[in-house]
């Protein structure tokens, strides 16, 4: 696809996204029959364009455009990782990456569907790839990693120049690594899949020892 997002604009005229307070997922307002909403996040939407799939439109809330280029340099330093999306270009409004096929780890815990260890070794390796480029991988949850043919993608790097390790991947992997024999093929309901990271985030325990057992408590209720 050339950089040239002429005709896309024309669509995107008529398709506008709010930001929410208390980082709520954003708004949207309008829409195109040309487009497809794939995703929605605390500062975008993505859309992909129906006549060429292959290629993700993020677009953005308008006080949160200032973040496209900081994006947008994060790929370009990514670029020859195989654990992240390609960037095409950027315009005002929106950035463009490469469509990602697959399932997100989230939907592989709702669905019960086995997460290789192959695909937590990834995400390690890439994390790795970006700290070696001077990159800070954080904001790396189960939202954001797609299981694609047996190996992890990683879909969201807008985090990734901002300071702090906020430890979310590593507490995930930890409890991979100790306790997801526990859980592996169960379909887990959602609201025990949204009750984690509220409980996590409020902080609702004294070591992380702690917080998984208290979550461990639940998978009575996995299929």
């Amino acid at each position: 696809m050339e950089k040239d997002f002429t005709s896309v604009d024309k669509l995107f005229s008529t398709i506008k996204v709010t930001s929410n307070a208390n980082n709520r997922p954003v708004t949207i307002h309008g829409s195109a029959k040309e487009l497809r909403c794939i995703g929605i996040g605390t500062d975008a939407a993505v859309f992909q364009l129906l006549s060429a799939p292959t290629q993700v439109f993020k677009l953005y809330a308008d006080d949160k455009k200032m973040k496209i280029e900081t994006e947008a340099s994060v790929y370009r330093r990514l670029e020859g990782s195989r654990f992240f999306s390609k960037c095409y270009g950027s315009t005002d409004r929106y950035l463009v990456v490469g469509f990602e096929s697959g399932i997100t780890l989230y939907d592989c815990l709702l669905q019960g569907i086995p997460i290789p260890k192959q695909v937590m070794d990834d995400v390690e390796e890439a994390r790795k790839f970006a700290r070696e480029v001077d990159l800070n991988p954080r904001d790396i949850h189960f939202k954001n990693v797609i299981l694609q043919d047996g190996r992890a993608k990683i879909i969201d790097v807008s985090e990734y120049l901002e300071q702090g390790d906020d430890s979310r991947w590593e507490h995930l992997n930890l409890a991979y690594n100790e306790h997801y024999h526990l859980i592996k093929g169960k379909a887990i309901p959602s609201w025990i899949l949204e009750t984690i990271p509220k409980w996590y985030n409020q902080r609702y325990y004294n070591s992380f020892d702690d917080f998984m057992k208290g979550i461990l408590k639940l998978k009575m209720f996995c299929k």
